[in-house]
């Protein structure tokens, strides 16, 4: 048995702390912990505030997710005040979050996990014409997945960003790689474990053609989210309002926020997400995942294969509400529900529905805090959103001091973050939960497919054909999670072209209305209210629940998908879905664990982590600090 310490675990936004039992003479890890070291607070700000202004407030929670809270927040007030937003608007907010979800998986993949995989020092080794023709064969072996997202636009004539596959292309990144390490400062490439035997899976020629890419798509990521700034205003934290938005509509006014001269941008921005996907992240993933998939890298499923969650997305029309079921009788992606035991075979599976009453059911979803630096009444019954408590109640380690933690105390209170549970169990949530859902429905013949469900079949169809493995051993994995993400960047790219298809037939029918203002006045507004806000944010399901008394905010509970991956064990020691991943993988090296990165990387946590190796008498091995010494990882 071996314990590490790795403080923190970079490439991650937030604060999260881990600590893991690995037995040695296996690599296996027995048992871990993960506590979300930071307290939001949010909802104690907004208690007693204006709804209207919610969305403001808590889209601040997180600037890397940036918009995806606001949107949910505008849904929850508006389900609360029983307003529906006009066409224009629904459309408007869909390209929105389509837009952040090819970003955020895009930034993901390259610029937080990328380096989880391959290596610029093995990049040095590789030879830059062979890499070229690398390049050549992997489009022509891959490229076939862009076939697979339909273009109800078909404006782009040809792709104007396509990977220059030419030995100086490869040979100028090589060189400015190689000036880095021979300088002994790697800058963006510095705190990692290069030297460990994971990186010799992939040929050298893999990992320079990917490094070039991360640093290529440092560059065009700018690009992706021009969506967001057009139709919000600006990038992060975009403009919404509660009834719809605020971008007005003018063909005629070359003023105006949204004309024909801003409509040709946004639809710019969409073929050069689409040629981001397709032609660079789609690709490498593949050509990585395939390797390692090869390998026998198929570990890091963990609560994925037993139980995930998730709500739906993309309403193709306006709807009345949420809580009452409309919806989800609108949804385009089928990803509201439950599935348990995927990785036993199709047959096998499970699959539960979620639907708008199941937000409201007290019995349904409920957050402890057994284990969390909260504190409840009675803890040992949790709690619905809208009778939510955030109250602290922290109490420190288990050794330490208040600002520097050795052992947690994994049979007390140890995390900042609640544990939300369906029906008094833990579900992982994210791009892999809903792969899995929407693949079950559609298959189990749950759902009548939309267009959007049937891509996504074809899709996971299409990846286990070239893995020559089914969905059930490849998908509920850490290469899984990681190529669900890619895929589902595929999905919002064609939302995005299929919505402002509809954005431009109706603008064209004389409709240009955005917001619908008749509720806007709090007189108009019922003496007390409560809304439900449901979304599927980059990193999986997020709900938020509000009550409105009197005009103002008298609760709001926001339950985030790092709440639901991160959580602690509950009462029942029921572990969240950051500690089974762990405990469903591997390490080879002990003081080096880049399997356990991997896993935790592919949830795009929005936490800052460190991670700890322990034996069960508790020795500490070795310690590998960052701040305040050598970067670790």
């Amino acid at each position: 048995m071996k314990r590490v310490v790795v403080d923190p675990v970079t490439r991650i936004e937030g604060h999260l702390r881990l600590e893991l039992v690995v037995d040695e003479k296996t690599g296996k890890v027995k048992d871990a912990v993960s506590a979300g070291t930071m307290w939001r607070g949010i909802e104690l700000i907004l208690k007693g505030r204006d709804p209207r202004d919610a969305w403001a407030f808590t889209q601040r929670i997180c600037g890397v997710c940036t918009s995806i809270h606001a949107y949910a927040s505008v849904r929850c007030v508006e389900d609360a005040l029983g307003i529906k937003i006009p066409k224009n608007a629904n459309y408007i907010r869909n390209i929105m979050y389509g837009t952040l979800q090819v970003h955020d998986h895009t930034v993901h993949f390259y610029h937080l996990h990328a380096l989880d995989w391959v290596s610029p020092v093995e990049a040095l080794k590789a030879d830059p014409v062979a890499t070229a023709a690398l390049q050549n064969k992997l489009l022509e072996k891959y490229g076939g997945i862009a076939e697979l997202m339909p273009d109800p636009l078909g404006h782009r004539a040809y792709p104007r960003k396509f990977p220059k596959a030419t030995p100086g292309y490869y040979r100028a990144f090589q060189e400015k790689v190689k000036k880095l390490v021979e300088s002994g400062q790697l800058g963006i490439f510095a705190a990692h474990w290069w030297d460990h035997p994971d990186y010799k899976l992939l040929p050298p020629e893999v990992h320079l053609m990917a490094v070039a890419h991360y640093l290529n798509m440092l560059d065009v990521q700018r690009e992706l989210f021009i969506p967001q700034v057009v139709f919000g205003g600006k990038n992060p934290h975009p403009h919404y309002i509660v009834g719809g938005m605020m971008c007005s509509i003018s063909m005629e006014d070359m003023n105006a926020p949204i004309n024909a001269e801003k409509l040709a941008v946004v639809e710019d921005a969409i073929y050069t997400q689409a040629e981001a996907v397709n032609l660079f992240y789609l690709i490498d993933l593949l050509a990585i995942g395939h390797i390692y998939v090869q390998k026998g890298w198929t570990y890091g499923g963990g609560l994925a294969k037993r139980r995930v969650l998730g709500y739906g997305e993309f309403p193709d029309e306006p709807y009345e509400d949420i809580k009452g079921g409309d919806y989800h009788n609108k949804i385009l992606y089928h990803s509201n529900g439950v599935v348990e035991d995927f990785a036993k075979g199709l047959d096998k599976t499970k699959y539960y529905p979620l639907v708008g009453k199941d937000f409201t059911d007290p019995d349904v979803i409920q957050e402890f805090v057994n284990h969390s630096w909260y504190k409840y009444p009675d803890e040992s019954k949790g709690l619905h959103p809208w009778e939510g408590i955030t109250e602290p109640n922290y109490t420190g380690p288990k050794e330490g001091t208040k600002t520097h933690w050795k052992y947690l105390d994994e049979q007390g209170k140890y995390s900042w973050l609640k544990s939300p549970r369906w029906k008094g169990k833990p579900c992982e949530v994210g791009p892999l939960a809903r792969y899995i859902i929407t693949y079950t429905a559609v298959k189990q013949g749950h759902v009548k497919p939309s267009w959007m469900d049937e891509m996504i079949v074809k899709q996971i169809d299409t990846v286990s054909k070239v893995l020559g493995l089914p969905p059930h051993v490849w998908l509920p994995t850490t290469v899984g999670r990681t190529a669900a993400r890619g895929l589902e960047a595929q999905v919002g790219v064609a939302a995005n072209l299929y919505f402002l298809k509809k954005l431009y037939d109706n603008i064209k029918a004389g409709d240009t209305t955005v917001a619908n203002m008749e509720k806007w006045e709090p007189e108009k507004w019922p003496k007390e209210a409560k809304g439900v806000g449901i979304t599927e944010a980059p990193r999986g399901a997020l709900g938020h629940w509000v009550v409105i008394k009197d005009g103002k905010i008298e609760n709001y509970q926001c339950v985030v998908p790092t709440t639901w991956n991160g959580s602690p064990r509950d009462g029942m020691g029921q572990q969240g879905a950051f500690e089974e991943c762990m405990k469903d993988t591997v390490v080879k090296v002990p003081d080096k664990p880049v399997e356990v990165l991997k896993g935790i990387h592919s949830f795009d946590p929005c936490l800052a982590c460190s991670t700890h190796l322990y034996d069960t008498e508790g020795n500490e091995i070795v310690e590998v600090k960052v701040q305040g010494g050598i970067p670790a990882c």
